[in-house]
């Protein structure tokens, strides 16, 4: 009967105090909820889009003197596999052809059989590029070293006791995937050949076995079979647990297998990578979404504490009655689960609402026991802040305080235990030491070894953002403290435009209400820093991921000639004739003999570059990007290159090194003389390997060719897509366009592919909601608490504006430091934290990126809420005061 009465009373009375409180509990549970589901949302499309980059799952190699159509059948059998189809390999000792006069022979080279159904089965393999699409098939490399095309009769040199074998080209193909399927299956990683095969040339499958069985029964050790796999895909959707299934899979196959093939995982390797992305993303969702939580559960806390002093004395009256200290704690506990249930439900609703509209699916495209799993957990997360923000204070009053203490209305609060100690300092200082340590000479956040089923975090680099967020709140606490308390001075001089002759009072009530004030300058600067470090930090991964597709795709569209094309450069103005097209840049692309080694060679126009695509100082040594391009421009024989050739050849700036290219004119090599004049170690559609960059007109002079590799158009505002669909009716479908809008869902580390607009639109719509609340709903509370001291002095014959310049003296110094304190905080978390978040940044920014006109918005809405709890206090204060007296 107590327990109803009791909650009737507060319903009726403290009604929107009790709201309030569940508000918070609301935003918490809320926010738990979306950042659960969309985190195993995000999981799930990382193991999708892992699973879709993935031309050929498995790869196995039968084994000297295994049966390949035995292993064939294994795994035809193997419920696992939906599709298997044979492969023949087969080295050979070189290729020759004879065009134009001249003879070109290449090196030794690897010849691939496919059957019928493979590029149907794994379309990822091959890119047709000119010619037919079946028959004797001649990779774009190949054929440019052979100066061959469809047409052209070639000679295969088997090696052994074998003749030459002469077939004809039938058309020119790219084989997208080439690291992979040239790997050498079984070997480790360290082990793996550092790039695939020049010379490729790929016969039906029929006529490889008509030409390599009678290599294969001299030279086994020249011809090889592998069955290539596509599996059924019937994985965990996240990540970490589809590789161990799939790995744990690949090691059953090998003993099933029993020696006679060995399982090259290119499906578990995929999922290795996407695994260390997925625990990136889950230490995105502990530091940009679980403080917004401890927030909101700061701010119910708050909420609760306002009402502390009126709350202890109804509890001496009841306990002056004779109620025991257990009812009065039942009584708390049953209306701290009421706001923690009513918040609960409010919350899951608003989620479901927030999912529904930012990602158009209430889980946020989880699974639905994925999504009630987190739902419930942010549900019981909403209990417990609640019973730790309304029953917590009650149980320790109850322990510490006597009736008579409780009624005291008047008293000098003393200062905090950790106030006196410098915990806030002591944090601050630990957090910087360990950042100094996890950052001086590098770290790995996310280890995940290769081939191991475990990964991990360094939490150790970790503490430190964490340590500097409660360490600076509590700093932001300590300063408003001194500032309201020895620095009265300095307030009382700030409130003379404002009070005018009543600063020093405006100052002295400030000053004895400086405890709850400055709780609420430090909830202010904490949710300003949150707000801010949340923007910021998004702002800079979108503009990072911006970077990362402009440096693959090299502009907004990219359009990609066949290295057997000879396109002049002329065909630069027929595409800016292209509807959509704002610019054109032309980029050469050759590859260059250094020593021994076959590198990439991008011939620029120096004048233009910068204008076309994004070139970050962060891509060079030895100089910014714009001082390192004049360099070419300046010298026509200077050239850039790969810290890895640098190292190998022990290279210092000025020195001369010699290069050798294929020269148009003779169809041979020639040695060109270039000078090295820095490092280049990201360069758009470049390589992430060794790559070289020189200047166009001086490669084109000393090669006898102009011939254009790549065009990097930009468009006028066109949408990317529309552009490159013009570009490629243009320009046929022997050139190979891309946007810029589809590279950037399939290139890059899986976490950058996955769309994090829709998280970060949630965490900022909440951020705002946070800072609407911490600022105007607290002081609207406290005012409200302080309803008998404005109606005293109402009675004693203080006029409206002497009680406005009390309030907004307040709402003035809260409002300010806290502004002040939460940019300080922001700026410094967000610097810490895109340092120790490296990982997720491919490749790492320079500055951060600052979201203006979120942070205005953020800023307006702040101040509109302080000035409408300001308003709100003023109207009700000019009740009578005899009225606001007798309701208290």
């Amino acid at each position: 009967m107590l327990t109803l009465t009791w909650l009737r009373g507060l319903l009726s009375r403290r009604g929107g105090r009790l709201g309030a409180a569940a508000v918070g509990v609301a935003v918490a549970v809320a926010l738990l909820a979306s950042l659960g589901s969309f985190l195993a949302s995000a999981k799930a499309s990382m193991t999708a889009q892992s699973i879709q980059r993935v031309a050929v799952d498995w790869q196995i190699q039968t084994q000297p003197g295994a049966n390949p159509d035995t292993v064939l059948a294994t795994m035809a059998a193997d419920p696992r596999v939906a599709r298997a189809l044979p492969v023949g390999y087969a080295t050979v000792t070189g290729l020759s052809a004879t065009s134009g006069g001249s003879t070109q022979t290449t090196g030794s080279g690897v010849v691939l059989g496919l059957g019928p159904q493979y590029p149907a089965t794994f379309p990822d393999e091959l890119r047709y590029l000119t010619g037919a699409h079946h028959g004797v098939l001649l990779a774009q490399q190949t054929a440019a070293n052979l100066h061959a095309g469809p047409g052209t009769p070639i000679t295969i040199h088997p090696g052994g006791a074998l003749a030459p074998m002469t077939v004809t080209v039938a058309g020119i193909v790219d084989l997208p995937q080439a690291n992979s399927l040239f790997q050498k299956v079984g070997a480790a990683p360290g082990a793996q050949p550092l790039a695939p095969p020049d010379n490729v040339v790929l016969l039906p499958h029929a006529q490889w076995h008509t030409l390599f069985d009678p290599l294969a029964a001299t030279h086994p050790d020249l011809v090889t079979t592998q069955i290539h796999t596509r599996n059924t895909h019937q994985l965990p959707s996240d990540p970490a647990a589809a590789y161990t299934v799939v790995t744990g899979a690949a090691h059953h196959l090998e003993a099933t297998l029993a020696g006679t093939g060995l399982v090259g995982d290119n499906l578990g390797a995929a999922l290795d990578a996407a695994r260390s992305d997925a625990l990136y993303a889950q230490v995105l969702f502990l530091f940009l979404g679980l403080p917004g939580a401890i927030l909101a559960g700061l701010l119910t806390a708050m909420i609760a504490a306002t009402g502390a002093s009126r709350r202890r004395g109804e509890q001496a009256l009841l306990r002056a009655r004779g109620a025991t200290p257990t009812q009065l704690l039942r009584l708390a506990t049953v209306e701290a689960t009421l706001t923690g249930l009513v918040g609960g439900v409010v919350g899951i609703g608003l989620a479901a609402l927030v999912g529904a509209g930012a990602f158009g699916s209430p889980s946020f495209g989880a699974g639905t026991p994925t999504a009630l799993g987190y739902s419930l957990g942010a549900v019981t997360a909403g209990l417990v802040i609640a019973l730790i923000s309304v029953a917590g204070p009650v149980a320790r009053d109850l322990r510490a305080t006597t009736v008579v203490a409780a009624r005291a209305a008047v008293g000098r609060p003393a200062a905090p235990g950790w106030l006196r100690y410098g915990l806030d300092l002591w944090l601050i200082a630990i957090s910087l030491v360990v950042f100094w340590l996890t950052s001086r000479n590098g770290y790995t956040l996310v280890f995940a070894p290769e081939g191991v089923p475990t990964i991990s975090v360094s939490y150790w680099a970790l503490a430190a953002p964490a340590l500097l967020w409660i360490g600076a709140g509590l700093l932001a606490w300590r300063l408003t403290y001194l500032l309201l308390g020895p620095g009265r001075p300095l307030i009382t001089r700030a409130m003379r435009p404002v009070a005018h002759g009543l600063a020093s009072t405006v100052a002295a009530t400030l000053s004895r209400q400086r405890t709850q004030l400055a709780r609420t300058v430090a909830i202010i600067a904490l949710t300003a820093a949150f707000a801010i470090s949340v923007a910021t930090f998004d702002a800079t991964y979108r503009h990072q991921a911006l970077a990362d597709a402009v440096l693959t795709n090299g502009a907004a569209v990219t359009v990609t000639e066949p290295v057997t094309a000879n396109v002049p450069p002329a065909t630069a103005a027929q595409i800016a004739t292209v509807a959509g097209v704002s610019s054109v840049e032309p980029l050469q692309h050759r590859f260059a003999y250094v020593g021994a080694n076959l590198q990439d060679l991008y011939g620029i126009q120096p004048a233009t570059i910068l204008n076309t695509t994004l070139l970050q100082n962060s891509y060079f040594t030895g100089g910014t990007a714009a001082q390192l391009i004049h360099r070419l421009a300046a010298q026509p024989d200077a050239i850039l290159v790969s810290q890895e050739t640098v190292t190998d050849y022990q290279l210092h700036p000025g020195d001369l090194i010699r290069l050798r290219l294929i020269d148009t004119r003779s169809g041979h090599t020639t040695t060109v003389p270039f000078h090295y004049v820095g490092i280049v170690a990201e360069f758009p559609t470049a390589p992430k390997d060794s790559f070289l960059v020189a200047n166009a007109s001086y490669i084109a002079t000393q090669t006898g060719s102009t011939a254009i590799g790549t065009f990097l158009i930009t468009t006028n505002g066109t949408p990317p897509p529309v552009v490159a669909a013009r570009v490629q009716a243009l320009l046929g479908p022997s050139a190979h366009v891309t946007n810029i809008t589809t590279t950037r869902n399939i290139v890059g580390s899986s976490l950058t592919a996955v769309d994090l607009s829709g998280l970060t639109t949630v965490e900022l719509g909440f951020a705002l909601a946070l800072a609407a609340a911490a600022t105007g709903l607290l002081l609207a509370l406290g005012f409200t608490e302080r309803r008998r001291t404005f109606a005293l002095a109402r009675a004693l014959g203080a006029h409206t504006r002497q009680l406005g310049a009390l309030v907004w003296g307040e709402v003035l110094i809260v409002g300010v430091t806290g502004a002040a304190l939460g940019t300080l905080i922001g700026w410094a978390l967000t610097e810490m934290l895109v340092k120790v978040l490296t990982g997720v940044f491919d490749p790492p920014p320079q500055y951060l990126t600052v979201p203006w006109t979120y942070l205005g918005a953020l800023a307006a809405l702040a101040a509109l809420c302080l000035s409408l709890a300001a308003l709100r206090t003023i109207t009700v204060a000019r009740r009578p005061a005899l009225h606001v007296l007798r309701d208290l």
